[in-house]
């Protein structure tokens, strides 16, 4: 039986029926070509996954075996690690400072806006990355770049 050069799928003919490059059947069989597999996510749905479920989404980055070693999704898995860090800090200070004067001085409205804040950085992030994109986020972004 020969095999395509091209692709190294099996041809029964004088073309493949795959990619439709001509074959002499009187030469000799050419042997398979070894076509290097793509498992797993694609780059840019691996890195914006990795701010899917905060922190623990970019600690499964880390540990999984492709992904760790690309670049990029170490940059957003590191990236997301340190940005949820950041956001518990947030949440422990406004904790300190607006639970004893939060309900007498109206400070409920700083809380709402702060956390609407943090979605929509969050949605930002999820989608830009999905994009394509390398946001870098100021000083958060230069220690993951840093990490990765």
């Amino acid at each position: 039986m020969a095999f395509c050069p091209s692709c190294g799928a099996p041809v029964e003919g004088r073309y493949c029926p795959k990619c439709g490059t001509a074959v002499d059947p009187a030469g000799p069989p050419a042997a398979p070509v070894t076509v290097p597999s793509t498992a797993g996510l694609p780059e840019n749905t691996a890195a914006a996954l990795c701010y899917l479920a905060g922190f623990i989404t970019g600690i499964i980055f880390l540990v999984l075996e492709p992904y760790n070693k690309n670049k990029l999704i170490r940059f957003h898995a590191f990236q997301s690690i340190f940005l949820n860090v950041a956001v518990v800090i947030v949440w422990i200070g406004l904790g300190i400072v607006l639970l004893p004067f939060g309900v007498w001085m109206g400070g409920w409205w700083l809380f709402w806006l702060i956390r609407l804040a943090f979605l929509i950085l969050w949605i930002y992030m999820l989608l830009q990355t999905y994009q394509g994109k390398k946001v870098v986020l100021p000083v958060i972004g230069d220690l993951a770049a840093k990490q990765a």
